[in-house]
């Protein structure tokens, strides 16, 4: 590589960096981009897209166990794990090929290898082979690492027997049972994945509720709903020891009382969060400072090191591809000098794509509360809902939180079929500061699910039609 000095200099390739060096090259700057695994990062190699890659097709499949309910005959209904699997991995690596596309495209210099702070301003970089390769400068270097799964003492993953996400994408053999510890959203999508190919799946959750930053109504509802189609789902209880055997894992689950219980299951999965990746980047040779393993940042992303930012899971929660992504553009932008924004946390709505689906936005009921808002809720069932019934989808609810006095929309709260692509009307709602006036006289397409959005509005406002 001839140019070592750069405008900007990305450590990470995953969401947040590989848009934050497109939107850095749109507006001028010299770029560099450097990335010691997979271009997409784990969001697009291994989490968000192959994940989806599995659900899609265990939706299909639970859709044809239910054939006989739209008029429809299969006969001895069946899936090969090896196709399913390779199916997910080729999507992944399409979009791996197409985010290599666009970094060219757009001219950024991308670099493999291993990346290393050393002071302000420079970044040094190890080839994949081992060899140190030559330093870079830049007047600005951001910082996305992102993270890893979390692990729990003598719960560790141990890639056979104990999965994290990672070994749960690539499963050799469908397990007949599988204990999942954490409910959160990589935990109840792998959950639903599994179930619906035929695993007896149990759920172990620390918290007294599934899904345990939802809103505890929507996930009162969706508990119900993981349980009647099969999961076995434990909240207020724990794991407190895995004794693994040859091809079995025996747990020991204790509840809030202490009292504890011992299940054996053919694989577990470590479902417990993640972790921002601070470890061996350099920290230590700079200003930077880090708080409950994470970079902290401003709101736009600066360090306490000039000209070092750090953005995504590396920064902190939401630790989610779509913050890192927008955080990045925030950055990248306040660099170049432009009038921008700091990112709401509050407008950023999170998506899990369990069965039923699950998604929010905003302040839960019991938050709302607890900062002193006085509240109006709205609530609508899928049930009331004519595209729903026709879609053979009627379970699930949407739920709405407005301020009392003012009508501003606080927060919206879905459950059920789709919701992850609905939720979106809200977040522009929010965004735009729209008032429950505005989207009362908003006008919804007819037959649509979004018609429950309207509808969940109406009933906060004793005006609501079908129900």
């Amino acid at each position: 590589m001839a140019d070592t000095n750069f405008d900007v200099i990305i450590i990470g390739a995953g969401p947040g960096g590989y848009v934050t060096a497109i939107r850095a090259s749109q507006l001028g700057m010299k770029t560099a981009i450097i990335e010691k695994e997979h271009l997409g990062g784990i969001c697009l190699n291994w989490g968000c897209i192959p994940t989806k890659a599995l659900l899609r097709t265990a939706e299909i499949y639970n859709f044809i166990k239910h054939a006989a309910e739209y008029g429809l005959s299969v006969e001895k209904a069946s899936f090969d794990l090896k196709k399913v699997v390779e199916r997910s991995r080729g999507i992944s690596k399409q979009l791996n090929n197409g985010v290599g596309h666009l970094l060219k495209k757009n001219k950024v210099t991308v670099i493999d290898g291993t990346a290393r702070l050393n002071g302000q301003g420079t970044v040094e970089v190890t080839a994949p082979n081992g060899n140190a390769a030559p330093n870079l400068t830049g007047k600005h270097i951001i910082v996305a690492t992102g993270s890893r799964p979390r692990t729990l003492e003598g719960l560790e993953p141990d890639g056979k027997l104990v999965w994290t996400y990672f070994e749960a994408l690539l499963p050799n053999t469908m397990p007949k049972s599988l204990l999942v510890i954490g409910s959160g959203a990589i935990g109840m999508e792998f959950a639903s994945f599994f179930n619906s190919l035929g695993s007896k799946v149990t759920v172990v959750e620390v918290m007294d509720q599934v899904l345990p930053v939802e809103d505890a109504e929507i996930a009162t509802l969706a508990h119900k709903k993981f349980e009647k189609h099969g999961i076995k789902v434990m909240t207020k209880a724990k794991v407190v020891h895995l004794d693994k055997s040859t091809d079995s894992v025996t747990c020991m689950v204790e509840n809030s009382a202490g009292k504890t219980q011992k299940m054996t299951v053919d694989r577990v999965i470590s479902a417990v969060g993640v972790v921002g990746n601070i470890e061996d980047i350099g920290l230590e040779t700079t200003k930077v400072k880090t708080k409950n393993g994470c970079i902290v940042t401003d709101e736009f992303g600066r360090t306490a090191e000039p000209g070092i930012y750090a953005i995504g899971d590396v920064a902190g929660p939401p630790m989610l591809a779509h913050k890192a992504e927008h955080e990045g553009v925030i950055c990248i932008e306040k660099i170049a000098g432009l009038n921008v924004r700091p990112m709401k946390k509050e407008h950023i709505p999170g998506c899990t794509f369990c069965h039923p689906q699950v998604a929010s936005v905003g302040l839960t009921e019991a938050e709302a509360r607890d900062v002193g808002h006085e509240v109006k809720i709205g609530r609508f069932p899928f049930i009331g809902n004519g595209k729903a019934i026709a879609l053979g989808e009627q379970d699930g609810m949407i739920k709405t939180v407005f301020n009392k006095q003012t009508g501003e929309l606080l927060g919206a709260h879905m459950v059920g079929a789709e919701v992850t692509e609905l939720i979106q009307g809200y977040v522009v709602a929010m965004g735009l500061e729209t008032t429950e006036e505005e989207l009362i006289h908003t006008v919804f397409p007819h037959p649509t699910l979004s018609e429950m959005m309207h509808e969940s509005v109406l009933d906060a406002y004793d005006r609501v039609i079908h129900m």
